[in-house]
């Protein structure tokens, strides 16, 4: 009975505890089991969309777009612009207490498991 009532007081403290907080940060607040497609933040800085996106969001149309917030919006504005041209609900993602390298992540509301969710550079700028 004692360890219930220690976890309702954790709990009530500390809010519920987070699954693999780590891949969370790294992922734009996404498991990594969910991620249809990432993108790096030097690919989201490109001056051209990454097209096959589009089509990804048509593929599966109830994902949702989440955007790495330190980047600026000039470069976050046409991926804002092709999800509302496609009806995918988007995310702005501003966690200052965590760093990472992924400026886009297109995510599915349940675990898909893909082997491979980044683009390579050289597909990545075939597709431009």
């Amino acid at each position: 009975m004692s360890n219930n009532i220690d976890d309702y007081i954790d709990r009530g403290l500390k809010g519920d505890p987070e699954i693999k907080p780590a891949e969370r940060r790294e992922f734009l607040s996404q498991l990594r089991e969910r991620i249809i497609l990432a993108l790096s933040s030097g690919q989201v800085m490109n001056k051209m969309p990454y097209k096959p996106l589009s089509d990804l969001m048509k593929k599966h149309p109830s994902s949702r777009l989440f955007l790495d917030g330190d980047l600026n919006y000039n470069h976050l504005s046409k991926y804002i612009r092709m999800a509302s041209e496609n009806g995918i609900p988007f995310t702005i993602v501003d966690d200052k207490s965590a760093t990472t390298n992924i400026g886009l992540v297109l995510s599915a509301q349940t675990a898909l498991d893909k082997e491979e969710i980044f683009v390579a550079k050289e597909e990545f700028e075939r597709h431009l």
